[in-house]
């Protein structure tokens, strides 16, 4: 939102769930291992990164789940490249849906976006390394909101306490 109202409206659903199933069908397919949900979401957060890590192994952690091939638990060791690897088809989206919303920018707002860049919200943001891959692939200032978590329901909570100021912003949607 810019400009008195809104300047692209698009949305992918590439998130934090898309990532954790993107790191259990990985790890699945590479290792006979099924991971539960909560497994998954643990390691994105411990070690996942939106790039190789440098050394192609990184950090690493042990993670438990059922063997796929003789059905009872087994405990694996995961590194930061493997699940680098696992999220490189949802990094991916996320950089392809960014570059046609740069492409939609309207001119005016083109020198805003060049001097201070794109912000990262949401619990996605997080992922380490993201910033610094969408940097690399857009070539433009990326930064991290202060709170990716909270920052878009408080913005959200704020337009709902001043609706008469976005009364028209709010309209456009309809």
């Amino acid at each position: 939102m810019s400009l008195d109202g809104i300047v692209y409206d698009r949305s992918v659903r590439v998130g934090g769930d898309k990532m954790d199933d993107a790191i259990i069908q990985y790890v699945r397919r590479t290792t006979n291992l099924l991971l539960g949900e909560m497994s998954a979401e643990q390691v994105k957060k411990e070690i996942g990164s939106a790039q190789m890590p440098e050394d192609n192994e990184g950090m690493t952690v042990q993670i438990k789940g059922r063997d796929l091939m003789n059905g009872v638990p087994r405990e694996i060791r995961v590194t930061e490249a493997m699940i680098a690897e696992a999220l490189s088809e949802p990094v991916e989206q996320i950089v392809e849906a960014v570059k046609p919303a740069l492409e939609a920018t309207p001119p005016e707002l083109a020198a805003d976006i060049v001097d201070k860049g794109i912000m990262l919200t949401g619990g996605g943001a997080l992922l380490r390394n993201l910033d610094t891959e969408l940097r690399n692939r857009t070539g433009l200032p990326v930064s991290l909101a202060d709170d990716p978590l909270t920052c878009v329901v408080r913005g959200c909570g704020m337009v709902v306490e001043n609706l008469g100021k976005w009364k028209n912003i709010l309209s456009m949607g309809s």
